[in-house]
């Protein structure tokens, strides 16, 4: 599985929809979407998931009013339920003979929602409309839950994972495989050489510590760790923990990691809920890097930490405090197609 910062040929995502997940906030997230698409364009194309005609001819629309050249858009119609296609669409791997296949694994819905049979058929449907062959990770002839942004790769052979995502008995993704089991899928399916367990997620992640908001590569041998300076906050145990678990670690060749603290924002609530805010669940395109931000004192402290990090792209921060309300950011909706 290459790196996120390797080059792509595109980048995926589906058209909001679904109304239900931002409550009273969805009028403005199909903007958000435009500007990711709009920034995104520039270096690369853009694939948009949409659900019928309708949704594209909106789609469209919108587009052009935020000034994105359509020439650089595909659209699809694949049904989604939702729009983290980071989770519910197949991960983009590279083959031996230089070919591309889709690996499939099983979606669930996160063990939370029950209407995401669209999300789950939309990798099939993905193969066949690109005509791309599909691998589906099992064991003992069952296939394996997994979602994109449980882990993450320095497209060396390393792999970043949390145990509360993929080897907690609470988290209901695969309750009767075993670490050695789990760690054997990573191996064989993405061409894991190392994994690096961290522990937990970060507060508010209702999908069980999902890796791609606590700690990222940005390089092959570079880390990039959340870390809250507060100790009364409820992250500020467990980002410490991971990053003090980074840096004991090595890498695939047994080299010590670059490990760079990136800040947390201030604690984000909206009716009474914590939300998921973090500046890890930046998404690297090939011209840009886009970080979420959240009218908070420490996003241009993060934006400096990720151009430093990237120096050959540019990074723009996207608003995302009515994104996060739908419990993803800026990774969560994107889903990169290796060149």
């Amino acid at each position: 599985m290459p790196a996120e910062w390797e080059a792509h040929a595109a980048t995926w995502i589906a058209w909001p929809h679904q109304v239900a997940d931002w409550p009273r906030k969805f009028a403005p997230i199909p903007w958000v979407f435009a500007e990711v698409v709009r920034h995104l364009s520039v270096g690369e194309r853009v694939r948009i998931l949409v659900n019928d005609a309708t949704s594209e001819r909106s789609a469209r629309q919108l587009l052009e009013r935020t000034g994105v050249d359509l020439a650089r858009i595909d659209f699809f119609k694949i049904r989604t339920d939702r729009s983290w296609t980071r989770d519910s669409l197949p991960l983009f791997l590279h083959k031996s003979d230089g070919g591309t296949v889709l690996l499939s694994f099983r979606f669930n819905g996160w063990s939370k929602y029950r209407n995401h049979k669209n999300d789950a058929a939309a990798g099939d449907r993905l193969a066949k409309a690109l005509g791309l062959p599909q691998a589906f990770p099992e064991v003992e002839g069952k296939r394996v839950v997994l979602e994109g942004g449980a882990i993450d790769v320095n497209g060396r052979g390393m792999l970043l994972a949390t145990e509360e995502s993929l080897l907690s008995p609470v988290q209901a993704r695969n309750p009767d495989l075993s670490r050695e089991q789990i760690e054997d899928v990573l191996r064989e399916s993405l061409g894991a050489r190392h994994i690096l367990w961290l522990a937990e997620g970060i507060a508010g992640d209702d999908t069980h510590g999902r890796v791609d908001d606590v700690a990222r590569f940005a390089g092959p041998r570079t880390v990039l760790v959340s870390q809250e300076d507060d100790p009364r906050d409820e992250n500020h145990e467990r980002l410490r923990d991971a990053r003090r678990r980074l840096e004991l670690a090595k890498d695939q060749d047994g080299h010590p990691l670059h490990v760079v603290p990136l800040p947390m924002p201030s604690p984000l609530y909206f009716e009474g809920q914590r939300l998921a805010a973090s500046y890890a669940n930046f998404y690297v395109g090939n011209e840009v890097v886009l970080v979420p931000t959240f009218n908070d004192a420490h996003d241009r402290r993060a934006l400096e930490v990720l151009g430093q990090a990237f120096p050959d792209r540019r990074v723009v921060g996207i608003h995302s405090v009515d994104l996060v309300w739908g419990l993803g950011a800026v990774h969560c909706m994107t889903q990169q197609e290796p060149a």
